[in-house]
């Protein structure tokens, strides 16, 4: 397969369809008695012919791809046999232009193959093809077979097989049930011509010119239009990605909540990007939802709001400074503290051994300045250089603003990037050893990975410890679509290493103090829900104050049409039962085609 950014912005070439009154007999056609695309792709997921030599296989062409490596076209058998499980739609690979057009009925010869998108290691399930291909166009100009229609009523609510084979077992070899479901209803019509109407969008367009639909539009819906990823035993098993037609121009920018009105049209592909794609020949005209970005409200006098917000990536070099400070300003209204995540270094992925994000940070407080927001201070620490993981050369880190017309930041010695701060009592009281500082720098938990930044904080004559968090990220973990059920998260062993780390350090204040004020937030890279928030919630010691908002409202992140929880904001006890407290998910770029960030920021509000 070709790389994403090639082979998801190259064209895909869809024909009209032609009638059958003008179809032209162009040689005869092949035996009644050759095997059949259904024969190919049999009623498992790997192809009882795999490996195997086939020839003369009759179908029509539905549809035909030009980009990339991974040229070649689909066909389908006109007469499909009496068994759901069976697909009759399979993907002939030409490495080249292929040389038949929508509407030809043809035979072909070659090996069938099962191919892995982005390789077995992946975990990925295989798509079924034919390779190396021997074509014989009988006639034009026929019509393509009647589109497969997927709605809700065809999509069963169970997601996957994963009862029936052994804790994150390959399903490849379990017979279809594709009543039953989702994954088998979706493998079954692999390499068909499908349609789905008037198809809710529940992803804004990403940059590959892509985007997912529900079929299901009551299936854990908010009332921002989006599908909302709850458990792990509750998949939105409506999903269904769209891919790009020829001309990405074209393409609709999305945004959640619109609607494909109307018929998309197109072959089912199968791809590493996200797992069954329609591939649009016919694409529904796009229907905005109206979907606003979100403010939340301006805290009190006496309420202290912390935020923390991913801002993805921010070097010197971006254009996007102003639509970060606008956001900071206007639809954060200033909170007095921002942890910030993904700060780059002062000459962004350049490896040279830079370290220092001054005029990162700088750059960032002068638009926030000039967007009308406070003059805020700063604090962090530079890493050491290539060992916190992110963009190589990028050397992201975390970073405290805070507005010192309202709060004060307690500055003390000692703190670097290999030095693990601690906890002391002073008159009855917990003290950092070191403000700001880094939670256990050298331990293994850490390595290639963003260090927790720690800071004493006071507002109002009362301390508030903060820690900001970057835990390590999800690469790595199986897809939702693996050929492994349930997908096996390898990325949890060191979250959960860290989470352990987090939650020992806020033991060690409460230890001191146990009414301390103690808040660790940032991009958690992990459900509300997961093993990662037990740990970190582990002996009552913090609490996810996003469980505080209805669990329709629960969701930072938009990831192949689940809108989930990433980001977080835990609070000690003295703060969840002492205090009024306020917590927002500020939606304004998740769900959005023009987002600045893939994150949504959150805001809590709460009187020490």
């Amino acid at each position: 397969m070709p790389s994403r950014s090639s082979a998801r912005l190259a064209a895909l070439t869809v024909a009209a369809v032609c009638s059958a009154a003008s179809a032209v007999v162009l040689t005869s056609p092949a035996h009644a008695d050759s095997v059949r695309i259904h024969d190919i792709q049999g009623t498992t997921r790997i192809s009882p012919l795999a490996g195997q030599k086939v020839a003369d296989v009759p179908g029509i062409v539905t549809a035909t791809r030009s980009y990339g490596s991974s040229k070649g076209f689909w066909f389908q058998d006109p007469n499909p046999d009496d068994d759901p499980a069976t697909s009759e739609g399979v993907f002939v690979y030409t490495g080249s232009n292929p040389k038949v057009a929508v509407g030809d009925s043809v035979t072909v010869s070659g090996t069938v193959s099962e191919y892995v998108p982005g390789g077995t290691s992946s975990g990925n399930q295989s798509l079924t093809e034919i390779s190396k291909p021997a074509i014989t166009t009988v006639s034009t100009g026929n019509a393509v077979p009647a589109p497969t229609v997927i709605d809700a009523r065809s999509v069963p609510s169970r997601y996957t097989p994963a009862g029936d084979t052994a804790a994150g077992g390959s399903i490849d070899g379990l017979p279809l049930r594709p009543s039953t479901y989702a994954l088998d209803y979706y493998e079954s019509l692999e390499g068909m011509n499908v349609q789905v109407a008037d198809a809710r969008v529940v992803t804004g367009t990403d940059p590959y010119s892509e985007l997912w639909v529900t079929v299901k539009p009551h299936e854990h819906a908010n009332r921002r239009g989006g599908t909302v990823y709850g458990s792990y035993d509750g998949q939105n098993t409506g999903r269904l990605q769209i891919q790009s037609l020829g001309s990405t121009a074209d393409f609709p920018k999305a945004d959640v909540g619109d609607t494909l009105i109307g018929t998309t049209t197109g072959p089912l592909d199968f791809n590493q990007y996200g797992g069954y794609t329609l591939v649009a020949s016919e694409l529904g005209t796009l229907k905005s939802g109206g979907l606003q970005r979100e403010t939340t409200r301006k805290q009190s006098h006496r309420e202290l709001a912390v935020a923390t917000y991913n801002v993805e990536n921010l070097d010197p070099s971006d254009g996007t400074f102003d639509a970060h400070a606008a956001a900071i300003v206007h639809n954060l209204q200033s909170p007095d503290i921002v942890s910030l995540e993904e700060i780059q270094d002062d000459n962004g992925a350049k490896d040279d051994g830079t370290v220092d994000a001054s005029t990162t940070v700088n750059k960032l407080i002068d638009a926030i300045v000039a967007a009308g927001g406070p003059h805020y201070e700063w604090r962090s620490i530079n890493p050491v250089n290539d060992q916190d993981g992110g963009e190589p050369g990028g050397n992201i880190r975390n970073v405290f603003l805070f507005n010192p017309q309202r709060v004060s930041f307690v500055d003390r010695a000692g703190g670097d990037s290999t030095t693990a701060v601690g906890v002391t009592k002073v008159h009855g009281k917990a003290q950092l050893t070191a403000s700001p500082g880094r939670i256990a720098p050298s331990d293994a938990a850490w390595k290639d990975s963003r260090k927790p930044l720690v800071g004493q904080f006071v507002f109002r004559g009362k301390t508030v410890f903060v820690i900001g968090n970057h835990l390590t990220s999800k690469g790595g973990d199986q897809g939702l679509t693996s050929q492994y059920q349930p997908p096996t998260r390898s990325s949890e062993i060191q979250r959960h290493a860290q989470a352990t780390l987090v939650n020992a350090f806020a033991k060690d204040i409460l230890s001191v103090q146990k009414n301390a004020d103690v808040i660790a937030l940032g991009d958690m890279n992990d459900f509300e829900f997961s093993g990662t928030a037990q740990i970190l919630q582990d002996d009552g010691v913090l609490w996810s104050a996003i469980k505080s908002l209805p669990r329709s409202e629960r969701y930072t992140y938009d990831y192949q049409g689940n809108e989930q929880v990433l980001d977080q904001i835990l609070i000690s006890p003295s703060i969840r039962r002492g205090h009024d407290f306020a917590y927002d998910s500020v939606h304004i770029n998740a769900e959005f085609h023009d987002q600045i960030s893939d994150h949504d920021p959150q805001v809590l509000r709460f009187r020490p």
